[in-house]
């Protein structure tokens, strides 16, 4: 997603941190008690996309804040961000309710963490290195997701990979699967060329310099973008299958099957 400029006080951070642990602790206390008393039936497959989603984004704007501090720009780090923990990532309703809500719902799951803070005019060129910055997320996301494929390739047993439903499979060949189903979603849906989304830094790239300063006026109010094409890939899902499709595709040949039950 977009990158930001300011890094969160140390005290604001805090407050964040408290927050969203009662935050999460509360959703996933909803979540779990209507399961419970079977008012909701959470499919297996949308439980692990939940939990592989959240780690997923996580560790893509932590690279973000990785490679910004290679370049000379240290605000993630001292905005705490350059953290595996996950509670100063998370965005109380992009990371939490939301995805909570879809997995409930038996839509499957979309989410996002909080972008991490990078002051571009801090980077050592950049005009390039912003656009580095922005594009290393989606690559650990295909990093992540064929890696994950790769394992579920050689490691889990063929008896278990002929098994053509993804839930009658083992658990971990179902956690293996999905992940790398989750990452290279991700990946895609982030290089599209719309701002914020890590894409429209190719298209930044090529905006003159005399026009930046009116199109980053303009950047914040592109965030309900994102959100407003889901809703449209939702809506028609032939456009979701040409946007997505060809890249799941050469997952399934990395995975070496392809699966219904999805």
């Amino acid at each position: 997603m977009a990158r930001g400029e300011q890094p969160a006080p140390h005290r604001e951070q805090v407050r964040h941190d408290r927050r969203t642990t009662w935050l999460v602790l509360g959703t996933l206390t909803v979540v779990v008690t209507l399961a419970s008393v079977n008012v909701v039936h959470l499919r297996a497959f949308s439980v692990i996309v939940f939990c592989t989603l959240v780690p997923s984004v996580i560790l893509h704007e932590v690279s973000h804040g990785v490679l910004a501090l290679a370049f000379g720009d240290d605000t993630a780090k001292r905005a705490g961000r350059l953290t595996l923990n996950p509670l100063p990532h998370i965005d109380p309703f992009g990371t939490v309710v939301l995805p909570a809500l879809l997995a409930v719902t038996n839509v499957g799951a979309f989410g996002w963490a909080k972008p991490v803070p990078v002051t571009i005019s801090r980077l050592r060129r950049p005009r390039d290195h912003s656009l580095l910055v922005s594009l290393v997320g989606p690559a650990v996301n295909v990093l992540l997701a064929g890696s994950l494929a790769l394992l579920y390739r050689f490691v889990v047993p063929f008896g278990d990979r002929a098994i053509p439903i993804l839930h009658l499979q083992p658990l971990w060949a179902q956690i293996l699967f999905v992940g790398a189903y989750v990452n290279v979603i991700l990946a895609v849906f982030n290089l599209i060329p719309l701002p914020p989304l890590d894409g429209a830094a190719v298209l930044e790239r090529m905006i003159p310099v005399r026009m930046l300063a009116g199109y980053y006026r303009l950047r914040p109010y592109t965030l309900v973008l994102p959100l407003a094409l889901v809703v449209v890939l939702n809506a028609d899902p032939s456009l979701a299958s040409a946007v997505f499709s060809p890249v799941v595709d050469h997952l399934g040949v990395v995975l070496g099957t392809r699966l219904s039950g999805l």
